[in-house]
């Protein structure tokens, strides 16, 4: 991977801030299941508007979260197209339904935290993961290189 030291660390910094969002959502939801469903994100509660809490299904979703933050957290010490490129385009699918059953599910919620819940779940789902992926592109591109 042919990268300048700007775009080494803006894919550095994306999958830092994939890592943390991942660990941080992944540590509440697999330990303090019932915390994460009461209080997330802390300062309001967007999961607990979409009942029931489901202790297995919580502790489930926090163990994924846990296992893309490890791989992010990887990717962003060792960044490797044969890491980067498919991790990414796994968390944007999965982050994408995630978003689109968001879309779909906001009666419940007040117009500011619908709008805040959206704008972060689109800048997590969709911007995050992108720029690793454009940044590759950009340097393959320049390169000559297909991507592999």
């Amino acid at each position: 991977m042919s990268l300048s030291p700007s775009e080494l660390r803006l894919v550095r910094v994306a999958l830092a801030q994939l890592a943390l969002s991942a660990l941080l959502v992944g540590v509440l939801a697999s330990f303090a299941p019932r915390t994460f469903y009461d209080s997330f994100p802390f300062l309001t509660h967007w999961v607990d508007l979409l009942p029931p809490y489901n202790a297995h299904l919580t502790t489930d979703v926090g163990g994924l979260q846990l296992a893309f933050g490890v791989l992010f957290a990887y990717g962003a010490g060792r960044p490797s197209r044969g890491l980067v490129t498919p991790v990414c385009a796994a968390w944007a699918l999965s982050q994408s339904l995630h978003l689109v059953f968001h879309l779909s599910h906001l009666e419940r919620f007040g117009l500011a935290d619908a709008i805040a819940q959206i704008v972060t779940l689109v800048a997590v789902a969709l911007v995050l993961p992108a720029i690793p992926l454009v940044v590759l592109r950009r340097a393959d591109a320049r390169s000559g290189n297909a991507p592999r």
